[in-house]
């Protein structure tokens, strides 16, 4: 029986290693333009990536300057400046459009929504908050359940309870979901889907019973089911 023809019998030939170098050599002198091409591609390519790189850590470094005197003027609650910016602090809404694509940039559109939702701007808070991004367990769910809020002031229950799922979904945990739950059962209240609502507060009593939100979705469940059951 012939034995099978692994390919690798030119490894254990001088003259067949040599016949192999040798074919390589002729392509690369017929292709020379060709693979010089897709090398200095390769080089181009790497280049690129890591100049984009350093691009966006620069850029997050500026914005990040920027964006620590408006955070405090958020914080103490001066909504105006620190939106529209003033002497020695740029806008929150500016520093987003300059920086969206960094992290701090995106930052600045969380914090601007959340201004802009508490100055009754629903509209304008809605555009901010979707613009946010971020893989961070706290600030995206919250993001999601903040665009919920905006929606149910605008009596817009059908895209409040789409946000307030997706806060409730995202990265579910015992810390922050049973409030984006109840936020979803009382929105689902609003539209009169009771059945759905009976069903937010469910999973809040037997996946956490140990929350806050127990006991208040253990009395509106009760009092939903209490017409039904007669």
């Amino acid at each position: 029986m012939a034995k099978k023809n692994s390919g690798l019998e030119f490894l254990e030939s001088p003259e067949g290693l040599a016949g192999e170098f040798g074919k390589a050599q002729s392509f690369f002198d017929k292709n020379q333009k060709v693979v010089y091409g897709i090398i200095a591609a390769a080089i181009a390519a790497v280049g690129l990536f890591f100049g984009y790189q350093y691009w966006q850590d620069t850029q997050n470094a500026e914005a990040s300057a920027v964006l620590y005197p408006a955070v405090n003027e958020f914080e103490a609650d001066s909504l105006n400046k620190a939106l529209k910016g003033g002497p020695g602090v740029e806008g929150l809404t500016a520093i987003a459009d300059e920086y969206g694509s960094t992290k701090a940039g995106k930052l600045a559109s969380f914090y601007a929504g959340v201004a802009l939702l508490k100055q009754g701007k629903y509209d304008q808070a809605i555009e901010q908050l979707k613009d946010f991004s971020s893989s961070d367990l706290l600030i995206q769910a919250r993001a999601y359940a903040l665009i919920g809020d905006a929606y149910l002031e605008k009596k817009d229950a059908s895209n409040a309870i789409d946000y307030y799922k997706k806060a409730a979904d995202y990265k579910p945990n015992k810390f922050f979901t049973p409030t984006y739950l109840l936020k979803l059962a009382t929105a689902y209240e609003v539209a009169n889907q009771n059945k759905e609502a009976i069903d937010s507060y469910s999973k809040i009593i037997e996946n956490y019973p140990q929350s806050a939100e127990y006991v208040t979705a253990k009395k509106y469940k009760a009092i939903l089911e209490g017409p039904a059951s007669e």
